[in-house]
């Protein structure tokens, strides 16, 4: 049995004890095991606080770039390898590894090439300086510094390998050192991520520690200067914010949560067009690409009310027709859910839903899917399903919970701009919302009603339908997260990235000392 292994301390550690089993979600047979007790949290805090730190913010940008360049290019160097373990570990088709992995290495790359960007300044001059009365005597000037701490990540199952990268890659630029923790049940492929990175000897000890297991207390021992990323169910992400040394030391905290993400079809779509297919296409794919199991994932799809028959035709037909299965057979369009815990909780979603005021289900349900002989009754399979609301403002379940898997419920609007930002605003904000129309002045009203609710609103139409990537994709140059329900939590965004892991600091006094001071810095 494979025993995974943590980073810590610039040396790779066994746990003791009783490890947890990682499982293949297809087969439920054991791959691997994992566990991090007897790990001395405090010596992996210091390591990276010490060696990591100090050896990151030596360095310029530039240099901080090339090391995710080079960091990018062992990722892509692995993929295959990662791939086969996502299809083992956590029930990934061939596509939705190629997705996570893929992302991982993507989001690694840009970041390096902003730090090319950046250039040989390891600091930042935020704005221009400010002159206090008639001379520039005396000056002011707001810098953006590295914190001395460690940035703790802790990630969610579904994005083993995207996830690790999308919150280190604006770490490292920002020269702060990263301790991961993956969800153990899907953890495997993030080990072997870090080995390969480790392997390749581009990391400065300390610049990346992993922990494959419990958190054990870390938590608890972080100070003023480090920070914590969440990626995981809102319950958690609370109960991590509200922690005493996270209050008292005012540990920055991030969290990604829970997102109820919708997308809402124009009244001037017609069935067939260009436009409609594109947000055919988008619902079905997000309902089905890694299971469903994806934060951006559409669980609600608005359409005007004279389009609900036509739509509802149209979906049922597309989801009904997915093939669920192996996710290791080429012919697989879904997988499994990744762990048991996740189908339980899947099936007892879908059924909350569809008991909830005017709910039907359309397509698929709770039940165990029809699935190939061989499969026997193993595996954690869902069918990819569609509830109908018929009143929308009456579903209170579906504007209050997600279903973390292959789900998706339709329902009508009056066709009106504020009617759908109304039912949307339900949903108590999230990561994001895609608006499907032609219609300029129609998005535009959209647009800007979701904008304060929702991390991202994207507009599909014909004309950009042949580049489209999809709601569902996040972009290291544009900002992941989203108010209220989401989390309140901003990732990525380019430099805005980097933000949580620096500090503002004013600086004041003689003004061409001051200039002085931050000659070398990037000014932004």
């Amino acid at each position: 049995m494979l025993r995974l292994k943590s980073l810590v301390g610039g040396r790779w550690v066994e746990g003791q004890g009783a490890h947890a089993a990682l499982v293949n979600p297809t087969t439920e047979e054991p791959v691997a095991e994992a566990s991090t007790a007897g790990i001395d949290m405090g010596e992996a805090l210091a390591f990276a606080t010490e060696r990591g730190g100090p050896a990151l913010r030596a360095m310029t940008f530039a240099e901080r770039g090339e090391l995710l360049r080079a960091a990018s290019k062992a990722v892509h160097a692995a993929r295959e390898e990662l791939i086969e373990i996502g299809i083992a570990n956590a029930g990934n088709t061939r596509g939705d590894a190629k997705f996570d992995v893929d992302g991982a290495s993507g989001t690694l790359m840009a970041y390096a090439d902003l730090g090319k960007e950046l250039g040989d300044a390891s600091y930042f001059a935020e704005g221009e300086p400010i002159a206090f009365g008639r001379s520039s005597r005396l000056s002011g000037q707001h810098v953006l510094v590295p914190r001395e701490g460690v940035a703790v990540h802790v990630n969610a199952f579904n994005f083993p390998a995207w996830g690790l990268a999308e919150k280190l890659a604006g770490a490292w630029l920002a020269g702060v050192p990263v301790i991961a923790k993956p969800a153990t049940a899907t953890a495997w492929m993030t080990a072997r991520l870090v080995e390969r990175l480790d392997e390749a000897k581009i990391l400065p000890p300390g610049a990346l520690s992993l922990l494959v297991g419990s958190a054990g207390d870390l938590l608890a021992r972080l100070g003023p200067q480090d920070a914590l990323a969440f990626t995981g169910g809102s319950a958690t992400g609370t109960k991590l914010r509200g922690g005493d040394n996270m209050l008292s030391m005012a540990v920055r905290v991030n969290v990604e949560a829970d997102s109820l993400n919708a997308a809402v079809l124009g009244p001037d779509v017609t069935r067939g067009s260009e436009t409609y297919e594109l947000f055919l296409a988008d619902v079905v794919r997000d309902a089905t690409q890694k299971a469903g199991q994806k934060c951006t994932a559409i669980r609600r799809v608005l359409v005007p009310a004279a389009m609900l028959g036509a739509v509802r035709e149209d979906l049922a037909d597309r989801l009904s027709s997915i093939v669920v299965g192996d996710p290791s057979s080429d012919t697989t369009q879904t997988g499994p859910v990744a762990t048991r815990d996740q189908l339980r909780d899947v099936r007892a979603g879908i059924d909350k839903l569809a008991s909830a005021g005017s709910v039907e289900v359309v397509v698929g349900g709770s039940s165990r899917p029809k699935l190939d002989a061989a499969l026997g009754d193993r595996g954690f399979f869902v069918a990819p399903t569609l509830l109908l609301a018929k009143a929308a403002r009456a579903a209170g379940a579906v504007h209050d919970h997600e279903v973390f898997g292959p789900s998706t419920t339709l329902m009508p609007y009056d066709g009106t701009a504020a009617d759908a930002v109304g039912i949307v605003r339900l949903g108590q904000g999230g990561l994001v919302t895609s608006v499907y129309t032609d219609d300029k002045a129609w998005a535009k009203a959209a647009a800007l009603g979701l904008a304060p609710h929702h991390g991202r609103v994207y507009i599909g139409s014909a004309k950009m339908a042949g580049a489209s990537l999809g709601p569902g994709t996040v972009l290291p140059q544009m900002v992941h997260g989203g108010p209220g329900r989401a989390g309140g939590g901003e990732e990525l965004g380019g430099l805005r990235g980097l933000s949580l892991y620096l500090q503002r600091t004013a600086i004041q006094g003689y003004g061409p000392l001051v200039d002085g001071l931050v000659a070398g810095a990037k000014r932004v």
